[in-house]
């Protein structure tokens, strides 16, 4: 006979929202990222609490950046709730929940201009 209630799901644990997007930081820079920028948006939106916008010089540069932030975090048991574009559109967005991160190729990132729609928040760390 079979049990009442089912399985039960796992919860879903994270580390705190800062120490994934510095941990993610990390990562993109492990995969010669430029000019990384974290910003702080709890503050600003309930839609993050933190942004990691990052760049990469091509198409196959931005899915190296991604897939080494995905892989990586899949070992800590750590996966995005979704992810969106791909390389060919120049920007890879990846949603974490309390973090999003923008990986762009330079112009795309210029073009979109995050940094500048969200100039109110506070820029915890910048890396060249």
């Amino acid at each position: 006979m079979p049990r009442r209630g089912g399985a039960k799901k796992a919860k879903r644990t994270e580390p705190p929202p800062l120490d994934l997007a510095r941990r993610i930081v990390g990562l993109a820079e492990d995969k010669k990222a430029a000019d990384i920028v974290l910003l702080d948006l709890s503050p600003l939106t309930t839609l993050a609490d933190y942004f990691v916008i990052c760049s990469g010089g091509s198409e196959r540069q931005l899915d190296a950046i991604a897939d080494g932030i995905v892989s990586a975090l899949r070992d800590d048991k750590i996966r995005p709730y979704g992810r969106e574009g791909t390389p060919a559109s120049h920007w890879v967005l990846l949603d974490f929940g309390s973090v999003v991160v923008h990986i762009f190729t330079p112009p795309e990132r210029d073009y979109y201009g995050l940094e500048k729609h969200w100039a109110e928040a506070k820029t915890i760390l910048q890396v060249q």
